[in-house]
């Protein structure tokens, strides 16, 4: 297999999108952040696993006074949502009249944004936006308002990046969609 192909499991995954090519997006994702938010300072949820490395690349650019933690949920299993959210590590941070931006690696169906905005909304924060590295607006199955977007894909299951199929792949440097 080359850089252009990985195997993973019983799936074989082809480059579409290159690492270079998703920093520019979380780039500009970035300024329009330290614009919206350069009179306050905004508390980062970053949703673990896969948005460990968006969260990263995303944190380097910002330059506005923030705070970040990490929640871990999963609706995931094998290339399919369950449907079905699992809270797996609560939150620990003060977020009462706090503005929250929450970060997730990927929003397809939104069932997992969707309980976790219904969860937050319980602690009366100022205000919750989401910053998302890619959306599918063809999978959304919940009336979403995603401030922030990196970018938009079709309805294919994709990993690299962060985001995984099964445990493997979160490690790649690039975005690789499931080969047809």
């Amino acid at each position: 297999m080359s850089d252009s192909t990985v195997q993973l499991h019983d799936k074989e995954f082809t480059i579409y999108l290159q690492e270079n090519e998703i920093r520019q997006a979380i780039e500009r994702l970035a300024v329009q952040i330290n614009q919206d938010y350069k009179e306050n300072t905004p508390v980062f949820l970053a949703v673990l696993n896969g948005s460990f490395m968006f969260a990263s690349d995303l944190m380097k650019e910002i330059k506005i006074p923030c705070e970040i933690s990490f929640i871990k949920l999963a609706s995931y299993q094998n290339t399919q949502s369950t449907g079905t959210v699992k809270e797996l590590v609560g939150l620990n941070e003060e977020v009462r009249s706090r503005h929250i931006i929450i970060l997730e690696d990927i929003v397809d169906t939104g069932h997992t944004v969707s309980v976790l905005l219904e969860k937050l909304q319980a602690f009366s924060p100022a205000s919750i936006q989401i910053a998302s590295l890619l959306l599918k607006p063809a999978s959304l199955q919940h009336p979403l308002q995603l401030k922030y977007t990196a970018l938009s894909i079709p309805n294919d299951f994709v990993v690299g990046y962060g985001l995984d199929y099964n445990g493997l792949g979160r490690n790649l440097r690039h975005l690789y969609k499931v080969k047809s």
